[in-house]
């Protein structure tokens, strides 16, 4: 299992990158996180919605309803311009954490300490 801090860490990279594949509603992101991740991250939609509702408030997502055919309503999401720029500030970002770690646990990195 991911540590809740990590979840919360990457929640705005997660669900931009989710976005930036098109248009998603509260459950279908939560199940893609789950599949994406072979199961080893559960959000819950406590942790999932506040998040959705902090990006829409920033202006890197937007909302819409959407009546479904059974007549009941979704919420759906989707990267605006300002979302879009921001998920490439983003993944220039983890991308950097990744490869200092990937640095750090190679054993056969010669890491100078000087």
């Amino acid at each position: 299992m991911i540590s809740r801090e990590l979840k919360a860490a990457s929640s705005k990279p997660v669900i931009l990158s989710i976005l930036s594949k098109g248009d998603s509603y509260g459950y279908q992101i939560l199940q893609d996180i789950l599949e994406l991740s072979g199961g080893k991250w559960e959000w819950s939609e406590a942790m999932l919605y506040p998040v959705l509702h902090r990006l829409n408030s920033e202006g890197l997502i937007q909302s819409r309803w959407e009546v479904q055919e059974n007549g009941r309503k979704r919420k759906y999401y989707g990267l605006t311009n300002t979302g879009r720029e921001a998920l490439v500030t983003e993944q220039a970002q983890w991308m950097n954490v990744h490869n200092v770690l990937i640095q750090l646990w190679n054993p056969n990195s010669k890491l100078s300490m000087e």
